[in-house]
């Protein structure tokens, strides 16, 4: 079987499997080889790797025999490299990195997600002009910050009745009601302190604009994967504030460990019987509901 050398932008390229636990379980091993037998460090190489990928290696053997002419030249060849001048290894070492800006890859970074490719760039920029270590740093740092960026305004939106069967995703601008007096919101993220405030001020402005006036208010959690102490303190205050306005405030799809692990107001609110397993299923409660007010004369 072809194999690409074990790199992660070789084997994207070659759409082969890249393990990194596999190759960090490798280097530990070289690692503990190399402290015992008093030689240096051993790490991966990405200039290294494209000198075999560049050369045609394609499997296992190009790695042996690569090993072999290392080896080859260690025995006899020190003496002549050594007039080598620092310039020469320079020049070969640069030439192999150009190889490995992938300016096309740059591009379409830029065109799907332009917000990845700024953070690209950047790390870019500091490998170059200060160190691979500061690098890698700030773009740790830059991509943590972009993930909270994007979980502190989550891109929520509300759910109608597709046609035919199924559900349609619109955006929160469109109020829209699955029947007279239930609407379904679906938040897009988990729930924590960052974007609990967008949470209750797009409840509460939904609630306020809806026409018919809302009897049910259902939250789709199904891409909920976590609610924490500030989030879960409001929602029982929009509990709260939503019973005062005599609307049911309720939730769908609600994943398992998180319905285990919600303490306190989250945990009374789904003991209460508010949590349904499917949308079909609020919706059939409700219809119910509402046959049984009609029913008493209400």
């Amino acid at each position: 079987m072809r194999r690409a050398p074990r790199h992660r932008v070789c084997a994207a390229r070659y759409n082969e499997r890249f393990s990194e636990n596999t190759d960090l379980v490798g280097l530990a091993l070289a690692n503990v080889g190399a402290g015992v037998s008093g030689t240096f460090v051993v790490n991966g190489s990405p200039t290294k790797t494209q000198m075999v990928d560049s050369a045609g290696g394609r499997t296992q053997l190009s790695m042996l025999v690569t090993t072999v002419v290392v080896l080859m030249v260690l025995l006899f060849l020190t003496a002549p490299l050594a007039y080598m001048p620092d310039a020469v290894l320079s020049a070969v070492v640069f030439l192999i990195g150009v190889e490995l800006v992938d300016v096309k890859s740059m591009r379409w970074i830029y065109a799907e997600r332009r917000s990845e490719f700024w953070v690209a760039l950047i790390t870019a920029l500091t490998v170059v002009l200060v160190g691979v270590e500061q690098g890698i740093i700030l773009a740790i740092v830059l991509s943590l910050l972009d993930h909270v960026r994007r979980g502190y305004r989550p891109k929520n939106s509300m759910i109608v009745a597709g046609d035919g069967r199924g559900w349609r995703a619109l955006p929160v601008t469109q109020p829209l009601q699955v029947e007279p007096g239930l609407m379904i919101y679906r938040f897009t993220h988990s729930m924590y302190y960052a974007n609990a405030e967008q949470l209750s001020e797009q409840i509460l402005a939904l609630a306020k604009n809806a026409e018919p006036r809302l009897s049910w208010f259902c939250i789709d959690a199904s891409a909920v994967d976590d609610v924490d102490f500030s989030a879960a303190e409001t929602l029982h205050s929009l509990h709260g504030i939503l019973e005062e306005q005599g609307i049911r405030l309720v939730f769908a799809e609600v994943m398992a460990d998180v319905k285990a692990e919600s303490r306190d107001q989250l945990k009374r609110l789904v003991e209460e019987g508010a949590i349904y397993a499917t949308l079909d299923d609020v919706v059939a409660s409700y219809r119910r509901d509402v046959q049984n007010t009609r029913g008493q004369g209400l």
